[in-house]
Formats: structure tokens, sequence, C-alpha cells
């Protein structure tokens, strides 16, 4: 009896699939360290700044202001550090930011929530209609109103004193904070408010012992990035304190650099910079879970 051979095409036709799995898989290869890559090449962007700050501050003045490039200091220097924390003047500054931080965090944070708890939780005629004139005045630039404010605050006697920077934060400050924390709560079930109304709550209540407990996540992340940008305000404090015992940080930091002198104190500016910098950081490490799980739970809902 004479055995089948068998068919030229069915010896042959795994090459063909193999060699398109061999190029799928090297394409994939390709694409995937191309991604790699240009996340280092980003992450490295990022963090040269860091490096140059912290190189610059361990630097002798020498060095600092030489004109090519010192990546490293032959000998580090801690001087400018130690000058830094035993001057009282910055203890002051750092005490006048902690205070400016604190005040307006808070209270941005607590108008912020009970706004979003009332353009997402309660209904009220006209509404919807509120909500986008608050969307609105995302397109208007923050510069526009500095002539303004400056004129109703110099009447009010607010010049050389914190409200002007601490104050219309307790005044819904900030739309963009609004807008994320409403399209956080809208995600929340109704039937919350509804089993509470039931049990006598009233929407204060509702607010502040269900609502808020269950908005942590987009709170840390709003929290971090008004912490930051209180922290790190420079315009405002700029105008409105003109005594040097109000500057904040950012401020006496600027004071460091003088543009008639050719030679600069970058050592000193840049210890400063780096203890300024320090408070961000930490608070960036303990916030950041809350911050990836508001990103992941944030919806566009309503």
């Amino acid at each position: 009896m004479q055995a089948v051979k068998p068919s030229q095409s069915n010896v042959a036709s795994p090459m063909p699939q193999a060699q398109t799995r061999s190029r799928s898989e090297r394409r994939r290869l390709v694409s995937t360290a191309a991604l790699y890559l240009t996340a280092l090449a980003g992450s490295l962007m990022l963090l040269f700044p860091l490096y140059w700050m912290i190189s610059s501050s361990l630097k002798t003045a020498a060095e600092a202001n030489a004109p090519r490039i010192v990546w490293w200091p032959a000998q580090p220097q801690f001087a400018a550090y130690s000058q830094i924390m035993n001057d009282p003047d910055w203890l002051q500054y750092l005490a006048n930011s902690v205070f400016v931080t604190a005040l307006g965090v808070g209270g941005t944070l607590i108008s912020v929530a009970a706004v979003a708890y009332a353009v997402s939780r309660i209904e009220w005629p006209g509404r919807n209609i509120v909500f986008m004139l608050l969307l609105s005045t995302l397109m208007l630039p923050p510069q526009t109103t500095l002539v303004p404010q400056y004129v109703l605050f110099n009447r009010l006697g607010w010049i050389n004193t914190f409200n002007p920077i601490v104050i219309p934060g307790f005044f819904a400050g900030g739309a963009t904070f609004i807008f994320l924390l409403r399209q956080f709560m809208l995600t929340l079930p109704k039937e919350l408010d509804e089993a509470a109304m039931i049990d006598g709550a009233n929407h204060p209540t509702i607010w502040w012992r269900i609502i808020l407990p269950l908005c942590k996540p987009a709170l840390a992340s709003i929290t971090i990035f008004l912490f930051v940008a209180q922290w790190n305000a420079f315009q405002v404090p700029l105008i409105y304190l003109q005594r040097s015992t109000l500057y904040t940080l950012p401020i006496a930091i600027n004071n460091l650099y003088n543009p008639q002198q050719v030679s600069q104190p970058w050592p000193l500016i840049m210890a400063a910079s780096v203890l300024t910098t320090l408070p961000l950081l930490i608070g960036f490490v303990f916030a950041q879970r809350y911050v990836f799980e508001s990103v992941a739970l944030t919806g566009l809902k309503g």
C-alpha cells in the first residue's frame, strides 16, 4: 500500500505564519522600547532642573559663576544651607509662607467643596446656567483683574496685609477645582442623599458627613494643586506685600538676585530653592495615592 505524501502546501503553510508572528513581535518590541526611551528622556528632562539646583547649591561662588559649566562641585559645600537655616529672617519668611498657604488652601477647599455640592447634588432653578457662568470665568486671564482688585483692596486698607492673598480663596476661588469636584460628586449614587434625608439629615449634614468623606481622593488632588500654587505664589504677594517682614519664601528668594551685580550668590539662591521645594516633594509623596485614585475614579458624568 502506497503511503500518502503530505502536500507541498501543507508543509510550507506554517512558515509564513511564523514569520508574521516574528515580525509583529519585533514591531511590538521596537514600539515598547521607543516608548520606554521616550519616557526615560522625558523623565531626565524633568529631573535635570532639580539636579542642577542641588548641584549649584553645593558649589562655591567661583564654581557657580564660572564661565564653563561645572556639573558637580569638586568639594561640596553646605555653607549656603547653614546660612539660610541660621538666619532668623528666613524663619520669618517660612512662617509667612506656612500661614498664607494653610489659610489659602483651607479656605479654597471649603468654598470649592460647597459650590461643587450645590451644583451637583441640589436641584434648583438656574443651576446649569450658574455652572456655565462659573466655567466661563476660565476664559478670563487673571491678569485682567489685577488692577481692579488692587484698587478694591487698596480702598479696603488691605495693602501690606495677607488679606488679598488669603481672603479671595474663601469665595469659591477656582472654577477648575469646582468643575473637577463636581464631576467626582456626580459619580456618587443619588440614593445616598435620599437615604440620609429619610433619616432626617439636611444638606449641610449630607455634605459634611457623607459626600466629603467619599470625595477624599478628589479633595487630596485639589489640595496638592492648591498647595503648590499657594506655596509658589509670586505675583500676588509681590504686588501686595511691600514690607520685608511680610515676605513669603518666593519673594525672599527673588530678592537674593541683584541684576546690578555680575556675580550672583547662586549657591545661596539654589540652597533656598531646595529647602523651599522639600515641602512640596514630601506632600506629594504622602498624597500621591489619593491623586492617582482621583484620576482613576473621576469621570465626566453629567
